[in-house]
């Protein structure tokens, strides 16, 4: 069953393959197609284990909103983060960090709001431009079923050699 989403709660699209998220200690669970829920952690958190190991998490101060009519619901509220997850897909950014979900009246109509911010993952301290960010993502998902290969390319181009499991 999927983790229910509440303000806080972070998806990931594409993990990028040389970050190994089990050395860093980070699960997560399928929630919707290609994008998964971090589980245990917030943005906080999460920005502080993703700094530790070298790589960036961007935060994008656009915000981006989905509302729907009625009560708050797991499959309206699933529905509506489906809507913002396209939204954030088409900027090619990995990651999204529900910052809120909002019950509230309008003429004695309830409604909720659901508010999130696109956030990225990447090694370089320079957020990527959509294209770089696109090209980036369409290498990764045509690379993803062998992620030693792109290991052992990353250390090709930079003429290092992979460290031994002795290192």
């Amino acid at each position: 069953m999927p983790q229910e989403v509440q303000a806080g709660t972070i998806l990931m699209s594409q993990w990028p393959e040389i970050f190994d998220r089990e050395t860093f200690d980070l699960e997560s669970e399928p929630y919707r197609g290609q994008w998964s829920v971090v589980k245990g952690l917030d943005g906080f958190a999460l920005d502080r284990k993703i700094r530790a190991a070298g790589w960036h998490f961007f935060f994008i101060a656009s915000q981006v909103k989905a509302m729907f009519p009625g009560a708050p619901r797991a499959e309206k509220i699933k529905n509506a983060l489906t809507r913002i997850l396209s939204k954030v897909s088409e900027q090619h950014y990995n990651s999204l960090e529900v910052t809120g979900i909002v019950s509230k009246h309008f003429l004695g109509v309830p409604y909720v709001a659901i508010s999130a911010h696109p956030r990225h993952l990447q090694q370089t301290c320079y957020l990527d431009g959509a294209e770089a960010r696109r090209s980036s993502a369409a290498a990764a998902a045509q690379n993803c079923k062998s992620p030693s290969r792109i290991l052992r390319q990353i250390s090709r181009d930079n003429g290092a050699a992979l460290p031994s499991v002795a290192d």
